[in-house]
């Protein structure tokens, strides 16, 4: 719960009710007919949780800096990657009244919280917001698909289709900023971090990308990877 969440925060943030009262409270700011009008706005520190699986899904998340990875721990042990969430992104979006998985900062960020029930009580009145809502709706679905299908690739395809989703987030036409660790990669992808550091470098001796640094990718033959990715 956001009690919790503002908790984790980096220190000397205040609660989420602080900031709200500093930001407006969600209603306030209604008839702007955007849902980011409705949030307050949280920074969070890296590896810091927002919010946990299992708690009240009471909130929605847009991402305004930084980074964002949702997660689950299976029952083996194994952590599994839901998504990675940049800035733009709306993120926890449920089905049902709690998270499925839970989130963290990948690095510090800054989010914006917003009340989930000020959000649909626009939203029922307010095309604009209905349609943003939507949209997030469908983009997280689509998301979900695709993720879904690049978890039955080989892993040369996995990363393949990883980079290319990443360079058109960033809107890159070459250099990608990749703010994860290759652990996160890995989790993401349904791999381990010895197959995605051998497929990175196999890339890289094939010509399709370098690595200036771990977290920095330039793609080199784009045409390849798309054929890989098919």
């Amino acid at each position: 719960m956001l009690a919790r969440t503002a908790s984790k925060a980096v220190s000397a943030v205040p609660t989420f009710h602080q900031s709200k009262a500093a930001a407006g409270h969600p209603g306030t700011h209604a008839g702007s007919g955007t849902i980011e009008a409705m949030g307050a706005m949280m920074p969070f520190a890296r590896n810091c949780e927002i919010y946990g699986e299992g708690e009240p899904a009471d909130y929605l998340y847009k991402v305004v800096s930084g980074a964002v990875r949702t997660s689950k721990v299976l029952a083996d042990g194994r952590r599994q990657i839901g998504g990675f969430y940049m800035p733009g992104d709306l993120f926890g979006l449920e089905a049902g009244d709690e998270h499925a998985f839970s989130a963290e900062a990948i690095s510090e960020a800054k989010v914006l919280v917003i009340k989930r029930s000020a959000v649909l009580a626009v939203a029922a009145r307010d095309k604009t917001v209905a349609q943003e809502l939507w949209s997030a709706t469908a983009r997280e679905l689509a998301r979900v698909q695709l993720h879904v299908l690049l978890l039955i690739k080989s892993a040369q395809e996995r990363l393949a289709g990883f980079l290319l989703d990443m360079a058109a987030r960033n809107k890159a036409s070459q250099l990608v900023e990749l703010p994860m660790s290759r652990q996160d990669i890995a989790d993401y992808l349904g791999l381990t971090i010895e197959t995605v550091s051998r497929t990175f470098t196999q890339f890289e001796n094939s010509t399709l990308i370098a690595a200036p640094t771990a977290r920095r990718i330039e793609i080199r033959n784009r045409a390849a990877l798309t054929r890989l990715n098919s």
